[in-house]
């Protein structure tokens, strides 16, 4: 895999389980030992095998050479596991060859399973909160926003998958100065301007009122530093950013002049961010907005402070020494009493706990906020709640164009609506230049572009470990070759073309001579169930995407060099297209876990 870690010593297979018994047995009845590490492996390709143990950990038990005990434990196991066909031995390790019969039998059981590899939920099943996107309503979504986004959506899904109930929540920062600023911008430039007298989304014509602030903004900055005041001072006293301040404390009062223009302007951005989400193909079970949470977290305060878990300056200002963790001191409450986005935060977590009775929560938010969330976690957990051992923050790098990086108060933002209808516009020139639309209608191909552009943007933007920054390349986003969404998406396309050609229920046979090629797809199909268990523990659809990507490369070599439809005997055309029809499957499955759809023709 392309974290450095294989399919197999990354998943609990069946095999391994029932290897392990045997070993265990084995070591008893050879060398009377007990309770010794086994160890198991990726057999190595130049190596015969499926499975390889690791032996020098064992030598202690047997008290002889690494390559007589793994000769021992190997013709013990041949003589005594019917799933164990031969084996060699390279050194310290014992190279087990698998039986074909034990890898068809475990074909057959996963092709009868419906949504292979997913786990339903069951009615007790703990409830994971996952919070993503959580914009400002003074902007609309940009491209940081849309890993984000895909991110917290997917990761929602894959834990779903793993059999857990899930709530997506969203925290709308609806209120501050910088809403202000859009705000006293519309109120001073914008005679009337609306999106419907201006053609303009709703989140777009905000955003761009923010931009207009920052110019005038600068442009009083300038000329009172002309007029000889320091530009420290001056970027206090700019007239523009004083009505913005007096506008705040006006909403924070509850002027109903401010509020109804506050409602307005929200009210059109809110309308402007459903359309993108739609498109990007996200939803929430719950939204949480700062203008309701702002205050939660203060009566937090005063337990915090009966507790000892905070403490008060002279000032009154409120704080907690985070110093024996290795952070520092902390603010909680200012002296003039107002909260800061970390008592917020205290605040809204409670809340949600309350609403929805988690056992874990996710907190899908950039890198730069490593440190902010290390503190929550830890106020919260000082203060007594369980659960707070079980929040994460899916902390991850910011997105980069070739063109470099995005500022949105000066308008050098990519827009997420842009970039997605950039993608599509993309998909379509490309499936126009590679001749794959002929026969269809232009509804059907609108469609196709669609699923094509966005499953390239969210399969190469998830493919990469959350974590890491990552450059993306539209151009080679979308690339039919390469681990990209359209690559994975043209197989499952061929799969489907495979399946109308045969037009014929698939009976699977009882039994049937497989190839080596055909074991390593059902190996990489049965790995599955648990990419899925283990990408929801990390919360990291990356090992999705790339156990996906693998899984296509393996079955193109395989369907350039097998006949399927054209097998010698019904038995192998019914075993072929079965297991073609199976990684179709898993391909759709894996794909809906990120979040990306797959077309039936392309």
């Amino acid at each position: 895999m392309h974290d450095g870690r294989d399919i197999f010593t990354k998943t609990k297979i069946m095999i391994a389980k029932i290897l392990y018994k045997e070993i265990e047995k084995c070591l008893s009845v050879l060398y009377s030992a007990e309770g010794q590490d086994i160890q198991f492996q990726k057999t190595r390709k130049d190596f015969k095998g499926d499975v390889t143990l690791v032996v020098f950990p064992l030598l202690r038990a047997s008290k002889k050479g690494p390559e007589q005990t793994a000769e021992e434990i190997g013709n013990y196991l041949k003589e005594k596991v019917a799933e164990v066909a031969g084996f060699n031995v390279v050194k310290g390790f014992l190279n087990l060859e698998i039986t074909q019969e034990y890898w068809y039998n475990q074909f057959v059981l996963a092709y009868n399973i419906a949504d292979y590899g997913t786990v339903k939920t069951a009615k007790n099943a703990p409830t994971y909160l996952v919070e993503y996107s959580s914009p400002n309503t003074n902007k609309p979504i940009h491209l940081g926003h849309l890993r984000n986004n895909f991110l917290g959506y997917s990761v929602a899904e894959i834990i779903k998958a793993s059999g857990k109930n899930v709530k997506k929540v969203q925290i709308i920062n609806d209120r501050g100065i910088h809403i202000c600023k859009s705000m006293i911008a519309w109120q001073d430039y914008g005679n009337n301007e609306t999106p419907e007298s201006s053609g303009i989304k709703g989140d777009h014509l905000v955003g761009k009122y923010y931009v207009e602030f920052d110019k005038y903004y600068k442009k009083e900055i300038a000329d009172l530093v002309a007029s000889g005041m320091e530009k420290e001072q001056a970027e206090k006293e700019a007239p523009i950013f004083k009505k913005a301040q007096e506008m705040l404390l006006r909403w924070e009062a509850k002027e109903p002049t401010v509020r109804a223009l506050w409602e307005k302007m929200n009210k059109w951005v809110f309308d402007g961010f459903a359309t993108t989400y739609k498109r990007l193909g996200v939803n929430f079970d719950k939204n949480y907005y700062e203008s309701d949470t702002y205050l939660l977290g203060k009566k937090v305060v005063e337990i915090g402070l009966e507790k000892g878990v905070f403490y008060k300056k002279e000032d009154g200002s409120v704080w907690i020494d985070l110093s024996d963790e290795g952070l520092d001191e902390k603010i909680i409450l200012r002296s003039d009493g107002t909260a800061i986005y970390m008592t917020q935060d205290i605040g809204t977590a409670i809340k949600r706990h309350e609403d929805f009775s988690f056992s874990n929560m996710a907190y899908t938010v950039a890198n730069e906020q490593d440190y902010h969330f290390k503190v929550l976690f830890l106020i919260l957990d000082k203060l007594g709640y369980e659960w707070a051992k079980n929040c994460y923050h899916l902390s991850y790098g910011m997105v980069d164009l070739p063109s470099g990086r995005m500022k949105s108060r000066e308008g050098t933002v990519v827009d997420a609506d842009d970039f997605m209808q950039e993608m599509v516009d993309t998909a379509k020139n490309i499936a126009k230049d590679l001749g794959k639309l002929e026969g269809m209608t232009d509804e059907v191909a609108n469609a196709l572009y669609e699923t094509v552009g966005m499953g390239a943007l969210k399969y190469f933007i998830l493919k990469v470990d959350p974590r890491k920054r990552m450059l993306f390349d539209p151009a080679e986003s979308i690339d039919f070759n390469g681990n990209t969404g359209p690559f994975i998406q043209y197989a499952y396309a061929r799969i489907q073309s495979l399946v109308r050609k045969y037009n014929t229920e698939v009976v699977m046979p009882n039994e049937v001579e497989i190839t080596a090629k055909e074991q390593e797809i059902i190996k990489h199909l049965t790995a599955f169930p648990a990419v899925i268990q283990e990408a929801a523990t990390n919360y990291s659809p990356a090992l999705v995407a790339n156990y996906v990507y693998d899984l296509v490369k393996e079955f193109n070599t395989y369907y350039q060099n097998t006949p399927i439809l054209n097998a010698e005997s019904a038995d192998l055309i019914n075993f072929r297209l079965g297991l073609s029809a199976k990684v179709g499957e898993v391909i759709k499955t894996a794909m809906r876990l990120l979040g990306a759809g797959v077309p039936d023709k392309m």
